[in-house]
């Protein structure tokens, strides 16, 4: 964990220059000619999208690993993505319903990739539930890891859904038909949020990285000076 002590203040200081650059060239750039301003929203919506799914991607690494090693570091990694992912995702739900408002005229559709999406943010509630849920940490982790690993299998239906059913959700913005994708003036904005999102991820996951790894060191100091009371 000393690395990440190392890191957390330049990663900070780029994440809020990474922010300021994209969220100016947000503001500066033009309104969409259908969506209008409405457009904006997507320059939020798509990063976080992005990062949950990166997020959950980088959750199963951790946790294989986990299984594989059994070293504590990956465990704190693991709980801390956890936490970092549901995040993502509620900002990607919410900012998707903000922006569905206005362009469908509702709030929610139980469209495949909406519902798909809302999987993920249940699985992400679902292990931070279960790792509460059980007292002994060691089995909390591999009970974590082995459901985190099976609930990967949402993360092709999230990214393939518009492609194998027909759904009111727009295609991949990046790599969809050209004209639906965003490009042009669009685009820049879109590409330095999201450098800045991924930049932002890892700064949040080195922060609770390190809050979980003192939080455990202080409940273990805690269970042996109760110990030794008890003694």
């Amino acid at each position: 964990m000393k690395f990440l002590a190392k890191v957390q203040l330049p990663l900070g200081l780029l994440t809020v220059l990474a922010l300021g650059i994209a969220l100016w060239l947000v503001m500066m750039a033009p309104a969409d000619y259908q969506q209008g301003n409405a457009v904006r929203i997507l320059y939020v919506h798509v990063p976080a999208a992005k990062m949950s799914l990166m997020s959950y991607l980088f959750l199963t690494i951790v946790s294989g690993l986990f299984l594989w090693k059994r070293t504590e570091t990956l465990d704190i990694l693991a709980e801390a993505s956890v936490v970092v992912g549901a995040g993502f995702t509620f900002l990607t739900l919410a900012s998707g319903s903000i922006w569905g408002k206005p362009m469908w005229g509702a709030w929610w559709a139980w469209d495949a990739r909406l519902t798909s999406m809302l999987v993920l943010l249940i699985l992400f509630m679902g292990l931070m539930a279960l790792r509460n849920a059980l007292d002994d940490p060691l089995k909390a982790a591999r009970a974590t890891a082995v459901l985190a690993i099976i609930g990967a299998v949402d993360l092709p239906i999230i990214h393939f859904s518009v492609a194998w059913w027909r759904t009111l959700h727009q295609p991949p913005s990046f790599a969809g038909p050209a004209k639906q994708a965003i490009t042009g003036e669009l685009l820049p904005p879109l590409l330095a949020m999201s450098v800045a999102f991924v930049i932002l991820g890892a700064w949040l996951l080195v922060l609770k990285s390190r809050e979980v790894a003192a939080r455990r060191q202080w409940e273990a100091l805690e269970t042996e000076r109760l110990e030794h009371g008890h003694g």
